[in-house]
């Protein structure tokens, strides 16, 4: 496969959500006047509206909002007292509706300090029974407009509430696109991603959670850089005490970079979690050529090796699945397998 610059990656993400605005005939405005407090079971957002107005205003449990075609550029944060609040697109195309912004973990913050790579994110939710369904999550933050930030994580969507719950969400950025976290140290809060597209280079996915991706299609991005690995899919931080960690169960990889520029993964073992013992099941699954089959893994520091971690594979296909050195490519056996499936990682949670 023939590599492409990365600058022109980042100028059609750009291209893209420009014409996804025009398409929608409105750019969200900052600033919105604020909807009232609704006792409404559902919630209407239109370009002009502001969807954290929207999300603002619901008082109850099982609320639903409804974001209409348009590009929202703002930052939506829903807090942990709006419980099964559901978020969906208006129409059956994800693309129809954008919600953007584009801070980084090094943008520097009206008082001074930095937002860090958690508070750079787009979308940010804590509230258990979430629902997000049919709409874009997005970071347009890109590095070549900023080099003098050196902290170039920007995250698009991060996610810490039990039984959160993704479908038919596309999810784009660069650097750590996805942040699907706990919302504590000892919590085991469960995260499922169904029919999502997930775009990104450096540890796109990562974080602690109990998190299965079920037939989602993870895209890496080619980058303008002179070195290999370009990037990585998964970084799990997986809590020791949690048995389950991340799982990608039929899906597929697919790669805008050279044949064998990316990994499927490294262990992050945080400085704030250093008895974390990370944990990664792909199976099922179509890697592309983008991934390295020789040596799909690799270490993020040297004190944590991956070959420690709880990394496996089982039936993946395609040529990054080819297995020509089996100590690089641990796999389950048959019966292993059987305690890695969707109801094995989410118990009672039937979504």
């Amino acid at each position: 496969m023939t590599g492409r610059h990365g600058g022109g990656v980042e100028m059609r993400r750009r291209a893209f959500l420009a014409s996804a605005a025009g398409a929608a005939g409105a750019l969200t405005a900052l600033g919105s006047t604020p909807a009232p407090a609704s006792s409404c079971r559902t919630l209407h957002v239109r370009p002009g509206d502001s969807v954290q107005a929207a999300v603002d205003a619901v008082t109850g449990p099982g609320r639903t909002i409804v974001v209409h075609p348009g590009t929202y550029r703002e930052v939506v944060t829903i807090p942990a007292d709006k419980a099964g609040l559901t978020l969906r697109g208006a129409t059956r195309d994800p693309r129809d509706t954008v919600i953007v912004h584009d801070n980084a973990n090094g943008t520097v913050k009206p008082d001074g300090t930095t937002y860090g790579t958690a508070g750079s994110a787009t979308f940010t939710s804590a509230a258990p029974g979430l629902t997000v369904h049919g709409l874009t999550l997005a970071n347009d933050w890109l590095r070549a407009d900023h080099p003098e930030i050196t902290g170039t994580q920007a995250v698009a969507a991060y996610v810490t509430g039990d039984r959160s719950s993704f479908s038919r969400v596309r999810l784009l950025a660069h650097q750590d696109t996805l942040f699907a976290d706990t919302t504590a140290l000892t919590a085991f809060d469960r995260h499922h991603y169904r029919d999502c597209y997930i775009e990104g280079d450096v540890d796109f996915v990562f974080g602690r959670a109990t998190a299965v991706f079920e037939r989602c299609h993870f895209h890496t991005l080619d980058r303008d850089v002179a070195f290999k690995p370009e990037g990585m899919v998964f970084a799990p931080s997986t809590a020791r005490a949690n048995p389950h960690g991340f799982l990608a169960v039929r899906s597929r990889v697919t790669s805008g970079a050279e044949d064998g520029a990316y990994k499927i993964a490294r262990p992050w073992v945080p400085t704030y979690e250093t008895t974390a013992w990370p944990s990664l099941v792909v199976r099922e699954t179509e890697l592309g050529p983008g991934i390295d089959a020789v040596a799909p893994y690799t270490d993020m520091r040297e004190a944590y090796p991956w070959q420690s971690m709880r990394f496996r594979e089982y039936r993946n296909t395609g040529p990054g699945a080819e297995i020509t050195a089996p100590e690089n490519r641990p796999q389950l056996t048959d019966a292993e397998a059987a305690s890695h499936t969707r109801a094995a990682y989410l118990g009672d949670w039937r979504p």
